[in-house]
């Protein structure tokens, strides 16, 4: 009779033992997964900032110019 006690203890501790495991496994995939929800959101918003960066810079616009200039020219020879 002690024996059959004594194994349904250890199975009681074993089983309470690896629900917890599973429990921070299942937090360590959402930490995970939160952390690459972080990090594509940071590198979208510094990607955003470079190409508006870009964008407004100075050459940029000058060169935009000409070329909307000199495709206007051409389109007014074709017309």
């Amino acid at each position: 009779m002690r024996l059959y006690l004594a194994v349904a203890v250890l199975m009681l501790a074993f089983v309470a033992y690896t629900e917890a495991q599973e429990a921070t496994v299942e937090e360590r995939f959402n930490q995970f997964g939160e952390q690459v929800k972080e990090f594509t959101s940071n590198t979208a918003e510094q990607a955003k900032a470079a190409l508006e960066k870009f964008n407004n810079h100075e050459s940029v616009q000058k060169m935009k110019n000409w070329f909307q200039q000199k495709y206007d020219e051409l389109q007014a020879q074709f017309a």
